[in-house]
C-alpha cells in the first residue's frame, strides 16, 4: 500500500473513534452479545504471542478501554471497531464466524497475522454497518465469499496478501453505492476483472496486483471517474491498453497507474498525455511496441516513469526536452532504443534515478549537472568507457550503481570516500584492473558487490569481513591471488558468494555458509581446499 493510501486509510479509521464529548461523559458497559462474540474470536486463536488478547478477560468491561484493539460507542455500549494489527509477535488460528454477531461493527482490521489461516467466514455479510474490512497480510485461504457483495455500507475492502483463490466474485460489483477502496492484491486469484466492476462508480483506489488474473484490461476502468490509484501489475492481462484509460473520464484524478509485468501489446496510447494528475506511470515488462508518444511530455506532475523491458523503438520524442517538469525517476532500459548518447535533458535534470540499461549508449561515462541528487544509476549493457572515480565524483547520495557489461577500464576507486551510502555495486564484465581497496569496508550499507569478469588483481582484503550487511559477493573471473580471508566468516547475512576462476590458494573458511556453497563457487583456482572441496594437504596451506 503506498503512502497516499496509508494516509487515506488512517483518516477513514479515525472516524470510527470520534464521538461527541457529551456521549463520552456517560459510557455504557459492553453488551453481553458483543462480549461473547469477542471471546469466541479469542477461543479460535490457539496461540497469541502479541499479548493483545491477554487483556480480553471475562470479568472486565470490553468497552472500558481495557480490551486492546476494541473500540465502542459509549452511548450504546456496542462494539464498533476491532483492530488487530501486527506490531509484535503473532497470532495463530482462524477467524471465528461469531464475529458476525458484532452487529454494530463499523471497522474490522485483522492484519499482518501470517498464522491466521482458514477461510473468510460467509457470516460476515450480516455486518450491515461495516464500513471498513481489512483482512490483509494473513494466510487466509479459499475463495472470496460472494456474500461480501451484500454489505450495504462498505467503503473499504482489503484482502491483499493472503492465499485466496478462484475468481473475483461478480457480486462485489454490487458495492457501487459505497465502495471507495478495493485491494485484492498478492493472492492466487484467476480469471477476468468482473464486468460488474463498471458499477463501482465511487471507487478511488483499485489494487489487483500480483495475482493470476487474465483477459483484457476492461475499457470501463477508464470510465471510473473518481479512480485515483490503479494497480493491475503482475498478472496475465493481455491485449492493448484501452484508449479509455487515458480518456476524459479519468484525466483529472488518476494519480498512480501500474500495468507492469503483464502481456500487453500494441503501442502506448497517444491520449496518455491527457492524464494531467498522473504522478507515477509503470508500463514495464510487457510487449509494447512503437515509439513513445509525444504527449507524455505533457504530464507535468509525473515524477516516476518506467517503460522498461518492452519493445519500444526510436526515436525519443523531442518534446521530452521541455516537458515532464516534475520528473525524478526514469527507466527506459531493455527496449529497442539506440540513444547513442544520453540526452542532455536527462543529464541536466535533478533526477533521483536514471535507468538506461541496454539503450546502445556509446562514448565515455556521462557527466550529470546535478550529481548530488542521484540515488540510483543503471547503465549496464551499453558501450561506455571512462574512469569510474571521475564518474562518481560528487555523487554523495548514490545508493545503487550498476555499470556491468560495458568497456570501462582503470582501477577500482576508494568508493567509501565518494559514495558512502552505496547499497548495490555491480561493475561486472568490464576491463577494470587494480587491487580491491581495503577501504571498501567503509561501505557499511553495501548489500551486493559484483566485480566479476574484470582484471582485478592482488589479494582479498581482510577488512571485507567488516561488511556485515553484505548478502551477495561475486569476485569470480579475475586475477585475484592469496587466500580467502577467515574474516569473511563474520558475514552473517551472506547468501551468495563466488570466487571462481581466480588464482586463490589455501583453506576455504569452514563456517557456514562458505563450507556449504556449491563447489562451482570455488572452481578453477590454484589450490583452494576444504569443504565443499577436498580436504587440504600441507602443501596447500600457506
Amino acid at each position: 500500500m503506498n503512502k497516499f493510501l496509508i494516509l487515506w486509510v488512517l483518516n477513514l479509521l479515525s472516524l470510527s473513534f470520534s464521538f461527541p464529548a457529551a456521549l463520552l461523559a456517560t459510557p455504557r458497559p459492553c453488551a453481553e452479545a458483543d462480549r461473547a462474540a469477542l471471546l469466541d474470536f479469542k477461543a479460535s486463536v490457539v496461540a497469541d504471542t502479541t499479548g493483545i488478547l491477554s487483556s480480553w478477560s471475562g470479568d472486565t468491561d470490553c468497552c472500558g478501554g481495557a480490551w486492546e484493539g476494541v473500540g465502542c460507542d459509549p452511548a450504546t455500549g456496542r462494539v464498533t471497531a476491532l483492530q488487530i494489527l501486527q506490531g509484535r509477535g503473532y497470532m495463530k488460528g482462524t477467524l471465528s464466524p461469531s464475529l458476525a454477531n458484532l452487529t454494530f461493527l463499523e471497522t474490522m482490521v485483522v492484519s499482518g497475522m501470517k498464522f491466521i489461516k482458514g477461510t473468510i467466514p460467509e457470516s460476515l455479510s450480516r455486518l450491515a454497518r461495516l464500513a471498513q474490512l481489512y483482512l490483509e497480510d494473513n494466510s487466509l485461504q479459499g475463495p472470496i465469499p460472494p456474500s461480501l457483495g451484500s454489505l450495504p455500507n462498505l467503503k473499504a475492502l482489503s484482502l491483499g496478501g493472503n492465499r485466496l483463490e478462484g475468481q473475483v466474485p461478480l457480486s462485489l460489483g454490487r458495492l457501487g453505492r459505497s465502495l471507495l477502496q478495493l485491494n485484492l492484491a498478492r493472492n492466487l486469484l484467476e480469471g477476468p476483472i468482473p464486468p460488474t466492476f463498471k458499477n463501482l462508480s465511487l471507487l478511488q483506489s483499485l489494487d489487483l496486483s500480483s495475482n493470476s488474473l487474465s483477459g483484457g484490461v476492461p475499457s470501463f476502468v477508464g470510465q471510473l471517474q473518481r479512480l485515483a490509484y490503479l494497480d493491475l501489475s503482475r498478472n496475465h492481462f493481455s491485449g492493448e491498453i484501452p484508449i479509455s484509460l487515458s480518456g476524459s473520464s479519468t484525466s483529472n484524478v488518476l494519480m498512480d497507474l501500474s500495468l507492469s509485468h503483464n502481456r500487453l501489446v500494441g503501442g502506448i496510447p497517444a491520449q496518455i498525455g491527457s492524464l494531467k494528475s498522473l504522478a507515477t506511470l509503470d508500463l514495464s515488462n510487457n510487449f509494447l511496441t512503437g515509439a513513445i508518444p509525444d504527449s507524455i511530455a505533457r504530464l507535468g506532475k509525473l515524477w516516476y516513469l518506467n517503460l522498461s523491458r518492452n519493445a519500444l523503438s526510436d526515436p525519443l520524442p523531442n518534446s521530452l526536452a521541455g516537458g515532464l517538469a516534475s520528473l525524478l525517476s526514469i527507466d527506459l532500459s531493455y527496449n529497442n532504443l539506440h540513444l547513442g548518447t544520453i540526452p542532455d535533458w536527462i543529464k541536466e535534470r535533478e533526477l533521483r534515478d536514471v535507468h538506461l540499461a541496454n539503450c546502445n549508449i556509446r562514448g565515455t561515462l556521462p557527466t550529470f549537472s546535478n550529481p548530488d541528487s542521484l540515488s540510483s544509476i543503471h547503465l549496464s549493457n551499453n558501450y561506455l568507457t571512462g574512469d569510474i572515480s571521475d564518474f562518481i565524483s560528487n555523487m554523495t547520495g548514490l545508493e545503487i550503481l550498476l555499470l556491468s557489461h560495458n568497456m570501462i577500464t582503470g582501477e577500482l576507486p576508494e568508493f567509501s570516500n565518494q559514495v558512502p551510502g552505496l547499497r548495490w555495486l555491480d561493475l561486472s564484465s568490464n576491463g577494470i584492473g587494480g587491487h580491491i581497496p581495503s577501504t571498501l569496508s567503509g561501505l557499511s550499507s553495501l548489500q551486493r558487490l559484483d566485480i566479476s569478469r574484470n582484471r582485478v588483481n592482488g589479494s582479498i582484503p581482510e577488512s571485507i569481513g567488516q561488511m556485515v550487511r553484505l548478502e551477495w559477493l561475486d569476485l569470480s573471473s579475475n586475477y585475484i591471488t592469496g587466500k580467502i580471508p577467515e574474516s569473511l566468516s563474520r558475514l552473517g547475512r551472506i547468501r551468495h558468494a563466488s570466487f571462481r576462476n581466480n588464482r586463490l590458494c589455501g583453506k576455504i573458511p569452514q563456517e557456514r555458509p562458505f563450507n556449504v556453497f556449491p563447489a562451482a563457487a570455488y572452481a578453477h583456482n590454484l589450490c583452494l581446499c576444504g569443504q565443499p572441496l577436498p580436504a587440504c594437504r600441507k602443501s596447500q596451506i600457506p
